[in-house]
């Protein structure tokens, strides 16, 4: 089972977040800065850009904001970042694809969380659109976190507080559930959140539901659903009915943030979730995660 609430590791050391400096960039930048804070991870900032114009100084700014959050007085020094337990880094890369050039840095520097808000269309979620090296594929992959643009998320810009009490975790066989339950009850314990329900959907028949193990977790409620009908139906219309604040799926791992993107059924819940997803590669590891007996 996993850690303990008092005694549980930090789920995450280096979270990239590639901005294209958008109004939905924002939101998905206080997620990764909330999670930064909390969990003391590096946090690294990365814009890509074709041809040059952009300056430092159109990066969202950290200490504003944490002087917003009133983590910070006003007037402090660059220093002050620092002293909260977080290291930021701004990184501008040139490109003319910006997902290659994500899936690129991640090759050369990794992270194990990338924060990002994608833009919904009618027939696919936007960033990828060009096919990526073998190389880069081959990399493990890392957690994501998509914070769709027109979705509020869970952390609020104007003063960094976090509403996360409802979270909705789809099970299958394949790929296998437990890296994403372990991963959205570290979520939950790194973020502080008091109490609040995980629901385990299965879209098909009880006898299909594979076993899974619900540890214990102070202040939070397991319940299990199965419905028949289509994935991603089901999905979307469970985290509706239960006004989720996450949905956590699963993903095979091979593509790293690949999966959450392109052709899966984590790109399709995407286009209609009505909150963020993280998508949980099923290699992934966190402390004291094991599956059931």
């Amino acid at each position: 089972m996993i850690d303990s609430p008092s005694s549980a590791a930090p789920a995450f050391d280096n979270i990239l977040h590639p901005s294209d400096f958008s109004e939905a960039s924002e939101v998905a930048f206080v997620h990764a800065l909330k999670l930064a804070l909390v969990t003391g991870a590096r946090l690294t900032l990365l814009h890509v850009v074709e041809g040059q114009g952009t300056e430092w100084t159109d990066f969202p700014s950290v200490r504003a904001t944490l002087v917003k959050w009133g983590l910070l007085p006003q007037g402090s020094p660059k220093s002050a970042v620092h002293e909260l337990g977080i290291q930021v880094r701004k990184v501008i890369e040139t490109d003319a694809d910006p997902a290659e050039s994500v899936l690129h840095y991640l090759g050369r520097h990794g992270a194990d969380l990338v924060v990002l808000a994608p833009h919904r269309h009618a027939e696919r979620v936007g960033w990828l659109h060009h096919s990526v090296s073998e190389p880069i594929l081959r990399n493990r992959g890392q957690m994501t976190l998509l914070v769709p643009a027109g979705v509020r998320g869970f952390v609020s810009v104007a003063e960094g507080s976090v509403s996360l009490r409802s979270m909705v975790i789809p099970i299958t066989n394949q790929p296998r559930p437990q890296p994403a339950i372990a991963a959205a009850m570290q979520l939950a314990h790194d973020l502080k959140c008091p109490e609040g329900i995980f629901t385990l959907v299965h879209i098909g028949d009880e006898g299909t539901m594979p076993a899974v193990a619900t540890p214990e977790f102070p202040g939070w409620q397991w319940q299990r659903e199965t419905i028949p009908g289509g994935v991603v139906e089901g999905i979307v219309g469970t985290a509706r009915r239960h006004h989720a604040d996450l949905i956590v799926m699963g993903t095979d791992g091979r593509h790293g943030f690949l999966d959450a993107l392109r052709g899966s059924h984590s790109e399709r819940v995407l286009r209609h979730a009505p909150c963020p997803l993280l998508a949980v590669p099923e290699n992934d590891t966190l402390p004291g995660a094991s599956e059931p007996d």
